[in-house]
């Protein structure tokens, strides 16, 4: 009886072990792929608060929590499934599949930078009159899960990619998935609904009694649409430079290395004259050329839909939210 019963332990030893290991595994996973959809967690998390920007105070919230539910609802009962079954049975289509991402990505940036400058507005916007706002707001929600959807493609191909590369375990590349998914998600909503209440947090705190919280409140309520004009900004060019940057890549992993390599040329250039500021400097060279070659890419795409197909931009990210 003891000696089953050490035999049992060492059992349960052993797998206690396995699991563990394999924990460690999905978390170096989850933190790899985290990292390379770094640039599309940006993008989406400045993009989400024009949704909500000029809405009434007392939606924003809920506003923001229906397109949580809705992010979720697109990473794991739809892109998850689908990024699993791609990886098995057709593992080469998610280079394809990012090429197309990155491409919508540097079409949304390029129309945007066309709007700043003037451009033709695509979509209902907050200057045109709402005479349903519940209709208005339905339809703002429908829009930011459509974007989502984009984005959230782009991070669970990347992240898949990644994941792959690390284990060929199925159950793992599931699981590594499932939590990069949710991860990311509390991560951009949360920081999206502090942004959009701070403003709020700032007007309760002026009107304390405390001097000290007067001028944070004051404070706040000044830089609010500093931060929010800033993220508008952020998040163009984090479309245009995580766009550029999928394709330049994609590229690459389909044999073309000459725009690839052109850039990587460029950047090892760049650090090699500035010492050391060479990381830094390395990674904005980078970042700016993957921007201007989204930006390029964005500016064909625009042309093709809007002068030779004479198409309207119904989906995206600024369709019904400027």
């Amino acid at each position: 009886m003891p000696g089953g019963l050490v035999a049992l332990l060492d059992d349960i030893t052993v797998i206690a072990r396995v699991a563990a290991a394999s924990i460690d595994d999905v978390g170096v996973a989850v933190g790899k792929a985290g990292s390379k959809a770094a640039g599309v967690v940006i993008d989406d998390a400045a993009v989400t608060p024009s949704y909500v920007t000029g809405l009434d105070p007392a939606r924003e919230l809920p506003i923001i929590y229906k397109i949580a539910r809705g992010s979720l609802k697109n990473k794991l009962l739809f892109l998850l499934p689908g990024a699993l079954l791609l990886s098995w049975l057709l593992p080469q289509a998610i280079t394809y599949i990012l090429i197309l991402g990155g491409s919508y990505l540097a079409f949304e940036g390029a129309e945007k930078v066309l709007e700043k400058l003037g451009g033709a507005k695509h979509g209902k916007t907050l200057e045109d009159p709402i005479e349903d706002p519940a209709k208005f707001e339905e339809q703002r929600v429908a829009g930011a899960i459509r974007t989502d959807l984009i984005l959230s493609a782009e991070i669970m191909a990347i992240s898949l990619n990644e994941i792959a590369s690390l284990s060929d375990s199925f159950w793992m590349r599931a699981i590594a998935l499932a939590a990069v998914g949710i991860a990311i998600t509390f991560v951009v909503y949360g920081a999206v609904a502090l942004i959009v209440k701070m403003d709020d947090v700032g007007l309760h705190m002026a009107e304390r009694e405390s001097a000290g919280s007067q001028a944070i409140g004051r404070f706040l309520l000044r830089a609010m649409p500093v931060v929010l004009t800033a993220l508008s900004l952020i998040g163009t060019i984090a479309m245009l430079w995580v766009g550029g940057g999928i394709i330049l890549h994609s590229l690459h992993e389909l044999g073309i290395h000459g725009p690839s390599d052109w850039a990587h040329g460029i950047q090892h250039a760049v650090e090699g004259v500035t010492g050391g500021l060479a990381g830094i400097a390395g990674w904005l060279t980078y970042a700016g050329i993957s921007a201007l070659v989204g930006l390029v890419l964005g500016l064909v795409i625009v042309f093709v839909l809007h002068k030779v197909f004479k198409m309207g931009h119904g989906v995206g990210a600024n369709a019904e939210a400027h």
